[in-house]
C-alpha cells in the first residue's frame, strides 16, 4: 500500500525532513510513505490570501493518485486516537491501494480539496506549523503500523 502525504511547501528545515524520513524508513515494505512537497503560490499584490489558497487546492488535487482515498487535514475534522489510527490504517490495507492525505497551506484547505476528501481529520486543538504537521503524521503512520504488527514502540 502507498500513503501519499501532499503538503503545500517545498522549502523546508533539513530537521523537518530528516524526521519525515525516519518515520517513513521504519515502515514495512507492505506500506510505503511518500511525500510530494508542492511549492506554494506567491502572494502578489493583486491576489489575497483566498486567492493563494485556490491556487494551492489546485496544486494538491491534481497531486492527488488515481484512485487514492483521499483524506484532508482539516482544523474542524475528526480526532483519532493511536487505537482508531491504526484500525483506519487496517482498513486501507483491506480496501485501498493509495491514500492521500492532504496538507494546506498557512490558510488551510480550499473548498474543492474538502469536497474531494472522504474524511476529515484533525492532530489536535493545538494549532502546529504546517512543516511540523509532515513529521507528525509520519510517526502517527509509524505508531499506527506498529501497533498492526505488535511490535512494541507504542507502549499503551
Amino acid at each position: 500500500m502507498e500513503i501519499h502525504l501532499l503538503a503545500i511547501g517545498a522549502r523546508m528545515p533539513g530537521w523537518i525532513d530528516e524526521g519525515f524520513n525516519e518515520y517513513s524508513r521504519r515502515l514495512g515494505r507492505d506500506c510505503e510513505l511518500i511525500l510530494k512537497a508542492l511549492p506554494s503560490p506567491r502572494k502578489s499584490k493583486s491576489q489575497d490570501s483566498a486567492g493563494v489558497k485556490q491556487q494551492e487546492g489546485e496544486l494538491l488535487l491534481a497531486a492527488i493518485p488515481q484512485d487514492a482515498y483521499a483524506i484532508a487535514l482539516h482544523e474542524h475534522g475528526k480526532m483519532h486516537d493511536t487505537v482508531a489510527v491504526s484500525r483506519k490504517l487496517g482498513e486501507w490495507f483491506e480496501q485501498h491501494r493509495r491514500v492521500a492525505v492532504l496538507i494546506g497551506g498557512a490558510d488551510g484547505l480550499s473548498d474543492e480539496c474538502l469536497a474531494q476528501c472522504k474524511e476529515r481529520w484533525s492532530l489536535s486543538r493545538l494549532t502546529f506549523p504546517h512543516s511540523l504537521v509532515r513529521v507528525i503524521m509520519a510517526e502517527q503512520i509509524y505508531r499506527a503500523y506498529s501497533v498492526l504488527n505488535n511490535h512494541p514502540y507504542h507502549r499503551a
